[in-house]
């Protein structure tokens, strides 16, 4: 594999866009054969000598005025919405699951809850219970489990 594909696959992932909108400027190939680095690609990026090519918009003048609209906040009112805020939103559920689940691992783990405490809470994490790890915690410290506060701290950035 020549060296340049290696940067055309760096810049798409740093820049966002697909491979095959990245080009390399035919000036710059010695530039590129030379880079060791992803600030090396960085900085090639920034003087222009790799970049994207345009994004295509294959929309209809209605989509395209619609779009434009949009931007400017209309049809975004009361009426038009389907669904709760959090619905809307995007909360992403397997990651806020598997955090909370993370939590209760550690606290059995340091035997700061039973088995029976981990499954009832485990139980509940399942059901959507808690909308996240903080109102887990305070769920935990109000069941009785005592918890000191710089370890309340720690426990919420696991």
């Amino acid at each position: 594999m020549s060296n340049v594909k290696l940067v055309k696959r760096m810049a798409s992932e740093i820049m966002g866009r697909g491979l095959n909108s990245v080009r390399v400027k035919p000036s710059a190939m010695e530039d590129v054969k030379n880079v060791l680095t992803r600030d090396d690609v960085r900085g090639l990026i920034k003087d222009g000598k790799i970049y994207a090519i345009a994004e295509k918009h294959n929309l209809s003048s209605y989509g395209r005025e619609l779009r434009e609209k949009r931007k400017q906040g209309r049809g975004r009112g009361i009426g038009r919405r389907r669904g709760t805020s959090k619905a809307r939103h995007g909360i992403d559920h397997k990651k806020k699951m598997r955090s909370q689940r993370r939590l209760l691992m550690a606290l059995k783990n340091e035997k700061a809850i039973n088995n029976e405490q981990f499954k009832k809470l485990y139980a509940l994490v399942g059901g959507g219970t808690f909308n996240s790890k903080v109102s887990l915690l305070t769920k935990i410290k109000s069941t009785g489990v005592s918890i000191s506060d710089e370890k309340y701290e720690k426990l919420r950035h696991i």
